[in-house]
């Protein structure tokens, strides 16, 4: 996820986000991995180097895009993780990573809908009004299989949303009007010679 802004006060329940890592190219709405849902992490991945190797790259990427959030998929990768360093709405930081990823929104008569902009790293350069719930709550499980759980409100509800919907095979396009996705292409379009084929590397 694409957005700006952040504070000093981090919060990291479960532990500091792996560094290390190496940037690499971020793959674009219309690639076939962004299409699709992931697949799971399994047991004997958990604790393994190759996923904490895979999320340092991500965290590695999200940061030379100054995104807040980033999921597998959107390296190419076909696993169903997400990585964030996201503020709420106070301005207090979250970091974490996501396994397995379920998201949770309020369905009662206190849901209410937050319309502001979101963008998307994989579609750089644009930003569209999305209404999602304003409160979200995700669950999962960490780089060792240790279950975990973020929850907030304001950027970090959205993006907590938007990554797990890369983990189904949604981008945050399929959520908009026809007029609004085209809106949005047009942005992009404009956009398109700040981001080559190999950005952020």
């Amino acid at each position: 996820m694409s957005a700006k802004g952040s504070d000093e006060h981090v919060h990291a329940p479960y532990g500091p986000l792996p560094r290390g890592g190496t940037v690499r190219p971020i793959a674009r709405w219309g690639t076939p991995v962004m299409h699709r849902p992931q697949q799971a992490v399994t047991a004997d991945q958990f604790g393994g180097d190759e996923l904490r190797n895979l999320a340092a790259d991500m965290v590695a990427t999200m940061y030379a895009a100054d995104g807040v959030g980033l999921a597998a998929c959107q390296i190419g990768v076909d696993l169903a993780v997400f990585v964030f360093d996201c503020p709420d709405e106070s301005g207090d930081r979250y970091v974490g990573v996501v396994c397995n990823p379920t998201v949770t929104v309020p369905e009662d008569r206190g849901r209410k809908l937050d319309d502001g902009d979101e963008g998307c790293l994989s579609f750089p350069g644009a930003f569209c009004p999305c209404a999602r719930p304003d409160f979200a709550t995700v669950d999962g499980f960490g780089l060792d299989g240790e279950p975990v759980r973020f929850e907030g409100d304001g950027l970090l509800a959205r993006c907590l949303q938007h990554e797990t919907d890369h983990t189904l095979g949604t981008v945050f396009g399929d959520r908009l009007s026809a007029r609004a996705r085209k809106k949005l292409q047009k942005l992009h379009d404009a956009a398109a010679a700040d981001y080559p084929a190999d950005w952020p590397t």
